[in-house]
């Protein structure tokens, strides 16, 4: 099977299931080796080499181990069915949109509770104080972030070298949100895992602009303002990537990201992205849920269309898609 076929069954399968919730998800599976190495590299403070051949082990186990598996779907045909299985758990494009609606939904009802409580599922910053533009603030810079590693990225390294790549791109991914931080235990067993998260991010990111803005205008939002906003403050971000996506959807929406907020009971003060040309609406996170999935739409479009005139298939498609109408209408006229 084609790995064009393949992709798109994928994120059907992700479109219309999310994350598998009663099967054991491959970056669980991820997780309990990180977290098996970790014990074995970590000495008293945690050394920078240490970090190092953690991130190299899982990255490198990850791919050859997909690698193989591939390579096996080629002589047992099956297998290409647990292929296609394992490709749509490294989409996170309605999970993601599962967890906006449950903030969305509870905050309608005015509970704002146990909207903190939900809110605290998807961000590492304190909850327990935010009022309801907060909550509605945070759900949203945290969608608009995601929309990178968990739709894009993924995207990106499945149509760069498949299962493979896409997996080891999880697996990076898992590697930071576990030992990526600059608190004083991971400050350097941590550095490695965070700097190659940056590295396989930086492409995605920046095209997430485009394709934000993009899907901004097939929406009505305002496309003009997106990209505005996105040339001016996609670098306004403590990361070297995650203002990327969080300035085109605060364009894209009117609203401004950024401002105070606490991690660890530490009060921080991020960089502004956006003009404030409104207040945070709740509806705002519904906006940015469908902004969301229109930009994975736009994503796998262009991907598809790049994958094909690369692999010199563009014309062979266009042709039978040219023949089909022809056929059609010429039933209609006889």
């Amino acid at each position: 099977m084609n790995l064009l076929i393949k992709i798109w069954i994928a994120f059907v399968l992700d479109l219309i299931f999310g994350d598998p919730e009663k099967i054991t998800h491959p970056v669980q599976i991820i997780g309990k080796m990180i977290t098996f190495l970790e014990k074995k590299l970590y000495v008293k403070k945690g050394s920078f080499i240490g970090g190092a051949v953690l991130g190299i082990l899982v990255v490198a186990s990850t791919f050859l181990v997909m690698y193989g598996f591939v390579k096996l779907t080629k002589i047992v045909k099956v297998l290409q069915i647990f292929e296609i299985y394992l490709m749509y758990t490294v989409f996170s494009v309605k999970s993601l949109a599962r967890e906006g609606k449950r903030v969305y939904k509870i905050l309608k009802l005015g509970n704002l509770k146990v909207a903190r409580e939900k809110l605290s599922y998807l961000v590492s910053r304190d909850t327990e104080k935010m009022d309801k533009v907060m909550i509605i603030r945070s759900t949203m810079e945290t969608i608009s972030e995601n929309m990178v590693d968990g739709v894009i990225a993924p995207m990106f390294y499945m149509f760069v070298g498949g299962l493979p790549f896409a997996m080891a791109y999880k697996a990076i991914n898992t590697l930071d949100s576990m030992v990526g931080y600059k608190n004083e235990k991971y400050a350097k067993f941590g550095t490695f895992s965070a700097k190659l998260d940056d590295v396989v991010n930086f492409i995605p990111a920046r095209i997430s602009g485009i394709f934000i803005t993009a899907a901004s205008y097939i929406l009505r939002y305002n496309y003009k303002n997106a990209w505005k906003i996105f040339k001016r403050d996609r670098k306004n971000h403590a990361s070297p990537n995650s203002g990327h996506s969080e300035s085109a959807v605060a364009g894209a929406l009117g609203v401004q990201f950024g401002g105070k907020v606490s991690y660890f009971g530490k009060e921080v003060e991020k960089p502004i992205i956006g003009d404030k040309k409104k207040e945070f609406r709740l509806e705002d996170i519904k906006k940015n849920i469908l902004l969301m999935y229109v930009t994975s739409f736009v994503a796998i479009f262009c991907f598809s269309i790049i994958y094909l005139i690369v692999n010199g298939m563009f014309n062979s498609v266009f042709n039978s898609i040219v023949y089909f109408i022809l056929y059609f209408f010429v039933n209609m006229l006889l």
